[in-house]
């Protein structure tokens, strides 16, 4: 049985819900993780900031359901970004499924401000749904922008939000760092 997990150990958080939902599963020296492999690693990562402020702060079910709710939007999302230029009919029936299970509908609030408020069959589809729904908002809006790390051996996705648009690592610090140190290396290497 897993550990407990308390706290979010993955290398790269922050990025927008769909994205950190494929960011569950990461490799680093201590081999392959998947954050979604127990109902504790559910819990660390619905108890995240950006998943706690996805979801509105409304209470989410860490059960077994929600989990493979969750994970069955994941085997979407993989399907998806695996050919993101032509997508298979099987992804995106895949990522229809799980948008089944939910709705926005557009309120005015009591401000007087628009407000839009997510509507899921049953509260363990909200995790899922928002996920699912929130992609369609990374593809309306720049869908060229949802890379994967550069480096081959990367699971890592991240949402480019770099003025110019170039970024290619997860992080300058992981995975840029390396290939700048192998760059360096290969050129300096005795012939």
């Amino acid at each position: 049985m897993p550990p407990t997990i308390e706290a979010d150990p993955r290398p790269l958080t922050g990025e927008p819900l769909s994205v950190d939902l494929l960011n569950t599963r990461w490799i680093d020296t201590d081999g392959r993780h998947d954050l979604l492999d127990s109902v504790d690693g559910l819990s660390a990562w619905l108890g995240s900031p950006l998943v706690h402020e996805a979801l509105g702060g409304r209470p989410v079910p860490a059960g077994r359901d929600t989990l493979d709710r969750l994970l069955q939007a994941r085997a979407a999302l993989d399907a998806l970004v695996a050919s993101p230029a032509q997508p298979s009919a099987e992804a995106v029936d895949a990522l229809n499924a799980v948008l089944a299970h939910g709705r926005v509908r557009h309120l005015l609030g009591s401000d007087g401000r628009p407000e839009d408020d997510a509507e899921v069959d049953e509260p363990s589809w909200l995790p899922a749904w928002s996920a699912a729904e929130n992609w369609l908002r990374l593809l309306a809006d720049r869908p060229d922008r949802i890379r994967p790390c550069a480096n081959h051996e990367c699971l890592l996705h991240f949402f480019d939000v770099s003025k110019n648009g170039t970024r290619r690592w997860c992080s300058m610090a992981g995975c840029g760092n390396r290939a700048k140190a192998q760059r360096h290396y290969a050129r300096n290497r005795p012939a």
